[in-house]
């Protein structure tokens, strides 16, 4: 059985209603695809813990979580299985600059699909999507 990586994901929304989309990098698993940013939950560590660490490390910006978990997956890919848990978050102190990611980029919810997502993100996406649809109706 492939071990399960529990990550944490942040979908930050700024004040004109864009949500933040990571590239991977050429170098990163799964290379060049977007993500939503965060990383592994480590050992005795909180989610929320988690996300505020590893967006300082992986963004130099501080977040805090907006809400409870706003979507729960758990995707196999061929080498190893992710449980991601994605959260959404507003930035606190900082602004975003890429530090492991090729390109940051702020996209409104109806053009998210437009990119092409990290399978274990695309549950989040069609969420996110689906939520505006909702929400403007």
């Amino acid at each position: 059985m492939k071990k399960v990586i529990k990550v944490v994901a942040a979908i930050i929304e700024n004040d004109q209603n864009e949500i933040l989309c990571a590239l991977r990098s050429p170098e990163m698993a799964i290379p060049n695809m977007w993500e939503f940013p965060g990383g592994k939950v480590e050992k005795d560590e909180d989610i929320y813990a988690a996300l505020v660490r590893e967006i300082d490390e992986e963004l130099g910006c501080e977040v805090k979580a907006t809400g409870e978990v706003f979507n729960d997956n758990t995707h196999e890919y061929d080498t190893f299985t992710i449980n991601l848990i994605s959260i959404k978050c507003s930035i606190v102190k900082g602004s975003p600059m890429p530090s492991e990611h090729s390109k940051l980029l702020w996209l409104k919810r109806d053009n998210l699909d437009s990119l092409k997502w990290a399978p274990a993100d695309i549950p989040a996406v069609e969420q996110l999507i689906h939520e505006k649809i909702v929400f403007s109706n």
